[in-house]
């Protein structure tokens, strides 16, 4: 049987396969209102039909001065739930499982008049000198993930992702690129970690299921954090009862990076092997052959498919299709699978 499509467990949660639908922003909350819209209606459903056995919503703001962009999603008022409980319902019906990432953009959210970050420095000369947080500015935040973590129950999610990677918030914290702190939020990497510490706790604490998280296990610059930090990072998490690592790069500071098919997996395998953390590898994962590979070889414990799942919603009926695997098709499409 083909790894690819096999089930597997975290605390009560059972996926049909390893597909995953990566988070990916798609600036289409066009009141700006941080409401699900039709579109993302049909985009996620969309997969669920197409048999990906876990949809991870896009990076959603745990508060207003959080987004990305204006047309975030957003989970920080209880009127944005009700949009989510019918989503979560509708994924539900096509057999896959449903999960949010939650997020705090900090110093690269684009469209706010004030942003926040853990020390003053600008991501670049095109954004704008964030307001380094206050001790309560930090409360304040840790809170509102406990916040969106407490609604992502409401709603019926089975699984929550938090976001500290890609150079927001949480990242800006981990990285001493970002975070020049004297304080206990900055300095060491102990104190670094702090803030993603407190979130987790918190986001536990609200959230009755698994919690993945998602890191960039690669800075791309000398004075970054190195491979060694992010296995302590992961250590923590992995004693915090954390579930998966979600192994991204990048997006801390400016960088040019060398992209080739799989090129963050050989992260993903390291932390895997170094602290026997369930892993997620992603990152230019285009066919079923090259996904079973990471399976089988135990790189990672699932697959997250982004800009591939984008191309094609059907992306997990031409993996098995390579693999040789009779994937059933919902009744309507039998006649065109089989």
């Amino acid at each position: 049987m083909a790894k690819l499509f096999s089930p597997i467990t975290f605390k009560g949660m059972t996926l049909k396969n390893r597909i995953v639908m990566s988070p990916m922003c798609m600036y289409s909350s066009k009141k700006q209102d941080g409401k699900l819209t039709p579109f993302h209606m049909t985009h996620y459903i969309s997969r669920a039909v197409g048999g990906v056995g876990l949809v991870i919503l896009e990076a959603t703001a745990v508060e207003q001065a959080g987004r990305i962009s204006a047309q975030d999603l957003g989970i920080w008022d209880e009127e944005q739930v009700q949009g989510y409980k019918e989503l979560v319902e509708q994924i539900h019906v096509y057999g896959a499982k449903a999960g949010i990432q939650l997020a705090h953009a900090g110093r690269k959210a684009q469209d706010e008049e004030i942003t926040y970050a853990p020390s003053p420095l600008s991501f670049n000369e095109k954004f704008k000198v964030p307001t380094e947080l206050t001790t309560s500015g930090i409360n304040r935040i840790v809170e509102a993930f406990g916040n969106g973590a407490r609604r992502a129950q409401e709603s019926g999610f089975d699984m929550v992702e938090i976001h500290a990677a890609h150079g927001y918030l949480i990242n800006q914290f981990l990285s001493p690129l970002s975070n020049h702190r004297t304080d206990a939020y900055g300095g060491s990497r102990e104190n670094r970690f702090r803030f993603l510490k407190e979130i987790t706790e918190i986001v536990k604490n609200e959230f009755d299921g698994p919690v993945f998280v998602r890191i960039s296990a690669d800075e791309y610059h000398k004075d970054g954090n190195t491979m060694d930090d992010f296995v302590y990072i992961t250590s923590k998490l992995k004693e915090m009862d954390i579930d998966l690592i979600d192994c991204s790069t990048g997006g801390v500071v400016p960088a040019k990076i060398n992209v080739y098919p799989g090129y963050q997996v050989k992260h993903c395998e390291t932390i895997k092997g170094a602290t026997g953390m369930p892993t997620g590898a992603v990152g230019l994962i285009t066919s079923g052959i090259q996904a079973e590979e990471i399976l089988q070889n135990d790189r990672a414990n699932l697959i997250f498919i982004g800009r591939s799942l984008l191309k094609n919603p059907y992306w997990a009926k031409q993996a098995a299709d390579e693999l040789a695997f009779p994937l059933n098709a919902p009744n309507q499409y039998t006649r065109g699978w089989n």
